[in-house]
């Protein structure tokens, strides 16, 4: 076999092994930026010349880099985020598809990246959007891969096919990831939520013992007193309870 046959075989087998370390991290609860720095690691090892790997995921209303694995391609997204424009925004913003380019030849299109990147020593660079499947036949975009190198031959088609077929499983990783951790949020807040409606409940009870007023004119007393003071209703809450456990203690009037 031919060595220029058996060295894209290297390169699919080494995509192929990366995707398939993919599989543990659908099994894992981590949050969303762990997820990502994981996917951006295994980028570096299964793309040659790959010397900075960042991944943006889309949130309402800004895009946000969640993991990177070098502060220059920190730097880059941030300088394409300001400016509106770069091979990120290329890759999803217009053709939802690779976006690869020699940094040198794109100043008339992106001068502000350009600039960043040659002073960062970065001269090519390879933009994947981040697709899933969603509900309607349209794939859902949900961020992008972003691969930096100092090497301005890195990159042709492919490694642009090679990380396009990589990056349905990753980006349904970073995907579900994104869910379990708005899923624990809710659930912390849910968690909040109650206990502050735990606290109140006893605050007024509290109230009406000490007062014989009725429960509405109780949460009443303590919303006056939240407003009077410009502190939260739980608040004016705890410290009733906590006065209430000292016999000299003082509850809202």
């Amino acid at each position: 076999m031919r060595f220029d046959v058996l060295e894209p075989l290297a390169r699919l087998a080494t995509t192929a092994e990366a995707i398939e370390g993919l599989r543990d991290l659908f099994a894992a609860e981590e949050p969303l930026d762990d997820m990502a720095a994981r996917v951006a690691a295994t980028v570096v090892a299964a793309i040659p010349y790959a010397d900075a790997v960042s991944i943006t995921v889309l949130s309402w209303p800004d895009a946000r880099t969640v993991a990177s694995t070098h502060e220059r391609a920190l730097e880059l997204d941030h300088h394409q985020y300001a400016s509106g424009r770069g091979p990120r925004l290329e890759a999803t913003d217009r053709h939802r598809a690779p976006v690869r380019a020699v940094i040198g030849d794109e100043q008339h299109r992106w001068p502000e990246f350009v600039e960043a990147a040659q002073r960062v020593g970065i001269h090519a660079s390879l933009s994947v959007p981040l697709l899933i499947d969603g509900l309607s036949e349209e794939q859902e975009l949900v961020g992008s891969l972003n691969i930096y190198s100092q090497t301005t031959s890195a990159f042709d088609p492919f490694d642009a096919e090679l990380m396009r077929l990589y990056t349905v499983a990753a980006g349904q990783a970073i995907s579900n990831a994104g869910r379990w951790q708005h899923s624990r949020e809710t659930v912390s807040q849910l968690e909040k939520a109650l206990l502050s409606r735990s606290d109140i409940d006893m605050a007024k009870g509290a109230l009406v013992a000490l007062h014989g007023c009725d429960p509405g004119d109780a949460f009443a007393k303590l919303v006056d007193e939240s407003q009077r003071r410009n502190i939260k209703v739980r608040d004016v809450a705890l410290e009733l309870l906590d006065r209430m456990k000292s016999p000299s203690g003082r509850a809202v009037r």
